[in-house]
C-alpha cells in the first residue's frame, strides 16, 4: 500500500495557516479541523514548515503567556521530513520512527497535495494486515 492509497480515502485536504498567525489563531485551527499539527505556508504558497501541538504546549512551558504573542514563524518546524504519493506505508512509517515526527506533508512534483499521519498510517497497517488475515482464513477454509 502507498502513501496516495491512504490519500485516496483520507483525502487532500490540508490545513496551513500563514507565517504571521498568531498562536491562537494556530490553536484555533488545530481544534477546527481536528488535527495535530497544521503547515505554514506564505502568500505564494511556498511551503514553509509545520507547527504542531507539541510545538506550542514546549514553548508555551518555556515562555509562558509570551507565547500567545508568537507567530507561526517563530514556532515552527523548518526542516520538513515529506514523503511522495509513491511512497509505501512501510516507508513512511520507518521515517516517522526514525524521524520522530508524527506528521508528513505529501510532495508531488513538488506540489504539496496532502498531508498523513501517524495515526493513518497505522490505521492503513491495520486494515491492510486484517485484509491478509481474511485472505489466510478463506484459503484455510477452502483448502479443508
Amino acid at each position: 500500500m502507498t502513501v496516495a492509497a491512504i490519500l485516496k480515502h483520507k483525502g487532500h485536504d490540508v490545513a496551513t495557516v500563514s507565517p504571521k498567525a498568531l498562536v491562537p489563531e494556530i490553536v484555533k485551527t488545530l481544534a477546527q479541523w481536528r488535527i495535530g499539527a497544521v503547515l505554514v505556508k506564505d502568500a505564494a504558497s511556498q511551503l514553509l514548515g509545520i507547527v504542531s501541538e507539541r510545538d506550542v504546549v514546549r514553548v508555551l512551558a518555556r515562555e509562558g503567556a509570551a507565547t500567545l504573542e508568537m507567530t507561526a514563524a517563530q514556532l515552527m518546524t523548518t526542516g520538513l521530513h515529506t514523503v511522495t504519493p509513491a511512497t509505501t506505508v512501510p516507508q513512511a512509517m520507518a521515517m516517522m520512527s526514525e524521524s520522530r515526527v508524527r506528521h508528513l506533508p505529501v510532495l508531488d512534483g513538488g506540489d504539496l497535495v496532502g498531508m498523513i499521519s501517524i495515526g493513518d498510517v497505522v490505521r492503513s497497517r491495520l486494515e491492510q494486515q486484517e485484509q491478509e488475515v481474511d485472505s489466510l482464513k478463506a484459503y484455510v477454509a477452502g483448502s479443508v
